[in-house]
């Protein structure tokens, strides 16, 4: 089992004074068979709301009115992670995969991503195949950290070259979609290890049917292998848009300014 101890700090910053400002958060990790939360708190000016989302998160709805000129959220806890073996995830949830076949704008597949899945994948595909299709992604989009926006959509980060991590899950998200394979999008934490890549991560579940274990597999599409003990699970999603940490809307506040901080320290413990 791993301890992951973590701390997310999010600051927008505004030349001029706001008079309004809502956000969604999705700062709270989900209550999972293999994840549990130690303990969690989720600090901010205004008024939180908290609901679960159409995808079961447990999600909050900022607001905060009277003038300001900053928003400051953190979120900070430790969880405590089982492994996974071959990044099978023990409960199948409450939805019928069929809701993770659904193109979003994020996902649409092209006539080059749908070219580029029919190479890589096929209707049926078993683990071993989806990790290869994560490998050929990897191979076909490398990791650039500031190449891509939120906006950019799979076949923007394909014809590109260049993406981060949430490219990375559009994309396998839009070739499974091909091919008929349910397939959603997971937003978190990762202890990065020796990597450069950061602590605030997205990567994917895939649904497959094998002879001893039909359900949901998780898979980090950056590293081309399967999620496991070193992940916290946020949120999950079609792409995202609908999985995201943070996402809102302000009235005034002129040009804004983001900033964000994660850090995941890892500590493995007894069962």
């Amino acid at each position: 089992m791993m301890m992951l101890t973590i701390k997310h700090e999010t600051i927008y910053r505004y030349t001029e004074e706001l008079t309004y400002t809502i956000q969604q958060l999705r700062l709270t990790p989900r209550p999972e068979e293999h994840q549990r939360t130690l303990d969690w708190n989720i600090t901010s000016s205004g008024v939180r709301h908290p609901f679960h989302d159409a995808f079961g998160n447990l999600s909050h709805m900022l607001t905060i009115t009277g003038r300001h000129n900053e928003v400051r959220i953190i979120a900070e806890g430790s969880i405590a992670v089982t492994p996974l073996f071959l990044g099978r995830l023990p409960q199948s949830g409450a939805d019928s995969p069929l809701v993770f076949t659904v193109a979003t704008p994020l996902t649409q597949a092209s006539p080059t991503i749908i070219e580029f899945a029919h190479r890589h994948v096929s209707r049926g595909a078993n683990s071993d195949d989806l990790v290869r299709l994560a490998q050929a992604i990897c191979s076909a989009v490398a990791y650039q950290s500031g190449s891509t926006l939120v906006t950019s959509s799979a076949d923007d980060a394909l014809r590109l070259g260049q993406g981060v991590c949430q490219d990375h899950a559009h994309l396998f998200l839009a070739c499974c979609h091909v091919v008929g394979i349910p397939a959603c999008y997971v937003s978190g934490y990762i202890d990065p290890g020796n990597s450069d890549h950061a602590e605030s991560h997205a990567w994917v579940d895939v649904w497959v049917a094998e002879p001893d274990f039909s359900g949901w597999i998780s898979i980090d599409v950056t590293h081309a292998c399967f999620a496991s003990e070193a992940y916290c699970r946020l949120a999950i999603g079609r792409d995202y848009d609908s999985a995201a940490p943070v996402r809102g809307v302000r009235r005034g506040g002129g040009e804004e300014t983001l900033s964000v901080s994660v850090q995941v320290a890892a500590t493995i413990t007894g069962s």
